[in-house]
């Protein structure tokens, strides 16, 4: 725990003052004054997160953490358990879906084992972080002992500071069989949400498996009583080990002043945990899309966030997170390689 709190003790707030001087290069751009939107409001973000009035996005990551989650003996998914294994190998061979929209940006994806149910084969582009063979099923206890809640956050918090030297801009996904049961019982106790307002389909299941979903996440909830006010307590009673550890990211992003893109509705949780247990991590939070599930917009409304796309995606892995990097990275580039009036001998508006 105490690796958490001096994590959470060393952010602070933005750089006011040199968000101040980016908007005013802003304005003085060859453009009408706040004309590309939220392009603008990125760059002059990025610029309070890292301090630097001419912020570079050059090395980019994407970290991809996979758990699995004993609540799929309760028939909450259509996929089988063994397909979480099988996806990391996939992520590590570049055949998935992130693999594909990282290279399109230029970014590694990072793969990180936070829970298999299995032992994977090493590998040099797998990064062991195991706290336990998958969590238990919430419907009839805790996900995990609060000690592993914690051990999983600080293996989050590794994770990033292993990476810190070689990242610009990180996100955040993840890969889990199961995993939007518990993320949706997390979302319904600490915003108090009924369940039926924050679980969505997950992997595409029809009504009839829905229905039992919803009945699982309001029994998680009656089972183990987490407290809302309690975030690591939340995570424990009715988490994942890799929702814990998307949960150090952010807060070790947030306190080494790194932008820090999130994915969709289950790293989104994992970024709700950090936000709870740190409220200034917000700040150093860019949403990158909404998810189709819909308790994906519950989180982001809990936390102040602006979603800055919507393209009905619910994949996770990092998919969102890759795309919103680069809309990041465009709007840093607005910044520091458009001319000024000045520059290009171009006349200002008249007022």
């Amino acid at each position: 725990m105490q690796r958490i709190k001096e994590t959470i003790d060393q952010i602070k707030p933005l750089d006011e003052d040199a968000m101040m001087l980016a908007k005013e290069r802003l304005d003085f751009l060859t453009k009408p004054k706040e004309s590309l939107g939220m392009l603008e409001d990125l760059a002059q973000k990025v610029v309070g997160i890292t301090g630097n009035i001419v912020p570079k996005i050059k090395d980019k990551a994407i970290v991809t953490m996979a758990g699995d989650h004993g609540v799929v003996e309760e028939g909450v998914s259509t996929y089988p358990q063994e397909v979480t294994p099988q996806m990391v190998y996939n992520f590590i061979r570049g055949g998935a879906g992130i693999n594909v929209l990282a290279r399109h940006i230029g970014a590694r994806v990072v793969v990180v084992d936070m829970g298999v149910a299995v032992d994977l084969e090493g590998h040099q582009d797998l990064i062991n972080k195991k706290v336990g063979y998958g969590t238990k099923n919430i419907a009839r206890g805790a996900a995990m002992s609060y000690e592993d809640a914690i051990k999983s956050i600080e293996a989050g918090i590794e994770v990033f500071e292993e990476e810190l030297k070689r990242v610009d801009i990180i996100g955040i996904g993840d890969m889990g069989i199961g995993n939007t049961t518990p993320s949706s019982a997390i979302v319904a106790a600490i915003t108090g949400e009924k369940a039926e307002k924050v679980t969505g389909k997950g992997t595409g299941i029809d009504d009839i498996v829905f229905e039992n979903k919803v009945k699982v996440v309001k029994r998680a909830l009656e089972v183990n009583k987490p407290d809302p006010f309690d975030a690591i307590d939340v995570l424990a009673k009715v988490g994942g080990f890799e929702i814990g550890g998307l949960a150090g990211v952010v807060l070790a992003s947030a306190r080494h002043r790194t932008p820090v893109v999130i994915d969709g509705f289950i790293s989104s949780a994992g970024a709700l945990i950090a936000s709870e247990l740190a409220p200034l991590a917000r700040q150093y939070m860019i949403a990158s899309h909404l998810s189709a599930e819909i308790g994906h917009k519950i989180i982001l409304e809990r936390m102040g966030l602006r979603p800055l796309f919507d393209l009905r995606m619910r994949l996770g892995e990092g998919t969102g997170a890759a795309l919103g990097m680069s809309i990041v990275e465009a709007g840093v580039k607005i910044l520091t390689e458009m001319a000024t009036y000045a520059d290009a001998g171009v006349s200002e508006a008249k007022l």
